[in-house]
């Protein structure tokens, strides 16, 4: 289903009845990245799956941003009188969902953070800007070879080359001004006030991400109060792709099952 939310066209998903749990995935993904979950979680919970503004079917926004992608989350939860929730997120989706329970303590029962990161490290800004201009030259093909190539373990990509291909799929079929528009949003972002981030969380990476490596992980998860962090082995930055097992299981821990 399509909905309005605060004047954009959002897509939106939903599958099960139960506790609601929101996933949100980060840049060049879609509401496709959280199939593995979906199956295993919507007999318990109400999944709410959108693909972000500026992300596969939704529509884009020219005011982007880290913060508006967090007021938007929650304006979506409004729209379905839902008060509070799970959320799950993987990579910039990991930063829309601290700014959440940073702005909204109380609609965030719990925090799944996959590949997460803070915010982008200064040297990576401008790399992730460069992204934006390539994606408006030359469009999404080159972006989604480099990312299928860079961004998955080894072992993913020599035992599961469909993941390899899924990956590579999901991001070639972004919009390339949408993409343009969520890696500018991404290249500016800020860190949320950890502080005000009371629920437990549950911090997962991959032993040869280089987005979110295991370093930076343990310092994040130092920095929120309530929180478990887990390293996968053989795992990239696609981690609920590269290892949904895993990811699930951990999960299942997480929420006591």
């Amino acid at each position: 289903m399509f909905q309005e939310i605060n004047g954009k066209k959002m897509a939106v998903d939903v599958f099960g009845e139960g506790e609601p749990m929101l996933l949100v995935h980060g840049l060049g993904g879609s509401s496709n990245l959280w199939r593995p979950l979906i199956n295993e979680f919507s007999r318990e919970f109400k999944m709410i799956v959108p693909d972000l503004p500026c992300a596969a079917r939704s529509s884009n926004d020219p005011n982007l941003s880290i913060s508006s992608l967090a007021t938007d989350m929650l304006a979506l939860l409004d729209s379905l009188d839902i008060g509070q929730a799970h959320v799950v997120g993987h990579s910039m989706g990991t930063i829309v969902c601290q700014h959440m329970a940073a702005m909204a303590p109380v609609r965030v029962t719990d925090l799944v953070l996959l590949g997460p990161v803070a915010q982008v490290p200064e040297a990576a800004r401008g790399p992730i800007k460069d992204r934006a201009a390539l994606a408006r030259e030359q469009g999404m093909e080159p972006i989604a070879d480099a990312t299928a190539t860079n961004a998955l373990s080894a072992d993913t990509k020599q035992s599961n080359p469909n993941a390899q291909g899924f990956v590579r799929e999901m991001v070639i079929r972004q919009d390339p001004e949408g993409y343009a528009l969520s890696s500018i949003a991404l290249s500016e972002s800020t860190q949320a006030n950890l502080d005000m981030v009371t629920c437990p969380c549950l911090l997962i990476t991959g032993d040869e991400d280089l987005v979110a490596p295991a370093t930076n992980v343990e310092v994040l998860s130092g920095q929120i109060a309530k929180s478990e962090m887990h390293v996968l082995d053989k795992c990239g930055h696609w981690t609920p792709t590269e290892r949904p097992k895993e990811v699930i299981a951990l999960m299942n821990a997480f929420y006591g099952a």
